[in-house]
């Protein structure tokens, strides 16, 4: 989503000192738990990234490997950016399950129409803020879905440090919160700030947690193995053993975040799921009507339902 104003300077109407913090107050307002700035330079773990891709532990996500320009250089994905922030919106806690006892991952929020236009939606009224600041400016809205690196812009903006995980950790909040970006062309005048030291110490609990090994060494996934890819993204069906590796969870995984100190306790469940046998009973307008604006609706029916077959045959044997 690009937001346009007219060609001209960029002229900032506020002092630096107030936008920067009224900024930051203002995200927080709108629910934002962390807001960092960076410039859109070659982000950090970039020729990680290719590497990592380069040795196939990316899976069947080919569409990873397109737009590497862009990745690299993010101010192709909006003429004349200046700055990146990064903000970082919660999830719920509590893991959604169905009454038989069945689980989804929380990022899912089945209650809640799907995170990618809600959290635009949200975005939209910072945008507007440095709108406000730098009239001729323009901006463009990322969630989840630009060829982007993320956790990347995030961690160059010292919002929280890359865990054992790989999963970004905001210090007394935890992971479990989406990313949000708003790509700028004002040169908004923040302090710069280090990336922040990882903090996981000896730690190994998410490795030692993953069901499947996926977590092959610290800061390495092979998302191959990884029990969230193969119930959302893998293009098959999965097999009973991995549905017996999936617990109760049908749908993503949380395990490693589960694991993690710095998330805490965060066991509890929200009945927010049909039953298991309503779900393998729906048909596709059952679906769309029940899911169709929600999270579960990338997978498909077909998928969750694959999903599902393999983890009550994995639960029987």
């Amino acid at each position: 989503m690009v937001w346009k104003r007219s060609k001209g300077p960029i002229l900032l109407n506020l002092s630096s000192e107030y936008s920067i913090s009224r900024f930051i107050e203002d995200a927080k307002a709108l629910g934002f738990i962390a807001v960092g700035f960076s410039r859109p330079e070659k982000p950090p773990f970039f020729d990680e990234f290719c590497s990592w891709m380069a040795d196939g532990k990316h899976g069947d996500m080919a569409w990873m490997e397109r737009n590497l320009e862009l990745r690299a250089h993010p101010e192709g994905l909006l003429n004349g950016c200046r700055t990146v922030v990064s903000l970082a919106y919660p999830y719920s806690r509590h893991k959604p399950c169905t009454p038989d006892g069945y689980t989804a991952a929380r990022y899912t929020e089945p209650k809640m129409p799907d995170y990618h236009g809600r959290l635009k939606k949200i975005a939209r009224k910072l945008a507007g803020r440095i709108h406000e600041w730098f009239p001729e400016s323009r901006t463009r809205i990322c969630v989840d879905s630009a060829p982007l690196l993320e956790r990347s812009f995030a961690y160059a903006s010292g919002m929280g440090f890359v865990g054992k995980n790989n999963m970004l950790i905001v210090p007394g909040y935890g992971s479990y919160f989406f990313l949000v970006e708003i790509l700028t062309t004002a040169l908004l005048p923040f302090k710069e700030t280090l990336p922040m030291k990882n903090k996981c110490g000896s730690c190994a609990k998410c490795l030692s947690a993953c069901p499947t090994g996926a977590l092959e060494k610290d800061f390495s996934l092979n998302a191959s193995r990884c029990l969230s890819y193969l119930s959302i993204e893998y293009g098959h069906a999965m097999n009973s053993e991995t549905g017996r590796m999936m617990g109760n969870c049908f749908f993503g995984c949380d395990v490693c975040q589960e694991a993690c100190p710095f998330n805490g306790e965060a066991l509890l469940r929200e009945p927010a799921l049909p039953s298991t046998d309503e779900i393998l009973e729906m048909d596709e307008k059952d679906f769309k009507e029940k899911f169709g604006t929600t999270a579960f609706a990338r997978a498909g029916l077909e998928k969750i339902k694959s999903n599902l077959r393999a983890v009550r045959s994995g639960a029987r044997e």
